[in-house]
């Protein structure tokens, strides 16, 4: 299969800015859709994943807000980091860059899994900064302790370095993600290979850096998330994949349980890959929280909202 023959999953609908943050002399891509000067939504992706991975909820998102997308280090177009720094810590870094660059007022923000870690540990150092939290299919525990996080570290170990064709690489990605549409798959190939000079297929993100980060991490850089958990302040929306194999029903009632800024939404049809797996859902309980009374004022992009 060629590159040509593998379709754009998402045209793009409204014009895509692209910007970029220095962090710890690393140079960060982001995307944006929608109006600068609408009420903001920051976005943050998963482990292997891209910014572009929200372009679906973000064509949608942009006739009323502002999307920002974070190619995370080591990711999309973002540089490599030649200290394999890819921990929790360094992304809260990163986050804290692309903000502090683009002054935002009180945003929404959005993360995905290890997006979602960094967004807890956000959230608990900077309140100030939020409107609201949404958490995809994360939390305590889920990195270190699931049949999720054993599921993602035998990936790790088992992932190629390279394909011999467009062919190969997709058929990779659908053993890895038999549950994602087709246009989600078309997306991660496009977004997280490329072809090299020798037209081999390699991967666009710090494939090998990205795994001896997250197979030899400690305790301490899994990070402890209960303590962040506990400190958000702001409306939260926890949205779990009813088939996940990473964050369990148990810790999501938890979570709900222990903090009453939290409420849950459970994702039927979906495991860990909510916005893949089922986006038609995703959207619906994302709207439907962006819409609440405890948000109305910020949607209407009232100051200090």
């Amino acid at each position: 299969m060629a590159s040509s023959d593998i379709a754009t999953p998402h045209p793009a609908k409204t014009p895509v800015r692209e910007g970029w943050v220095d962090s710890d002399g690393l140079k960060l891509r982001y995307v944006e859709w929608g109006e600068r000067g609408a009420p903001a939504i920051v976005a943050l992706h998963g482990l292997r994943s891209f910014a572009f991975t929200w372009e679906p909820a973000a064509q949608r998102l942009a006739e009323r807000f502002h999307v920002i997308a974070l190619d995370m280090r080591g990711r999309g177009m973002s540089q490599w980091d030649p200290a394999r720094r890819y921990y929790t810590e360094s992304y809260v870094h990163d986050l804290e860059a692309l903000v502090d660059k683009l002054r935002l007022p009180a945003f929404v923000l959005l993360g995905h899994s290890m997006g979602g870690a960094t967004a807890l540990v956000y959230a608990s150092r900077h309140p100030e900064r939020l409107a609201a939290l949404v958490i995809e299919d994360i939390g305590p525990g889920s990195s270190a302790n699931s049949a999720g996080a054993d599921r993602i570290r035998r990936e790790l170990h088992e992932t190629p370095d390279r394909f011999d064709s467009w062919f190969d690489a997709t058929a990779f990605w659908r053993r890895q993600r038999p549950n994602v549409s087709e246009a989600a798959l078309q997306a991660r190939v496009l977004h997280s290979m490329k072809a090299d000079d020798r037209g081999v297929v390699v991967w666009r993100h710090d494939a090998q850096g990205i795994a001896e980060a997250r197979l030899n991490a400690t305790p301490e850089q899994l990070v402890d998330l209960w303590p962040h958990v506990e400190a958000v302040s702001r409306p939260m929306l926890l949205l779990r994949g009813a088939r996940s194999d990473f964050l369990s029903a148990d810790v999501a009632r938890e979570m709900c349980r222990r903090n009453a800024n939290i409420q849950c939404d459970e994702i039927a049809a979906a495991g860990h890959y909510v916005h893949d797996d089922n986006f038609a859902a995703f959207e619906s309980s994302l709207h439907r929280f962006l819409g609440s009374p405890s948000l109305a004022a910020w949607a209407r992009g009232t100051p200090n909202a």
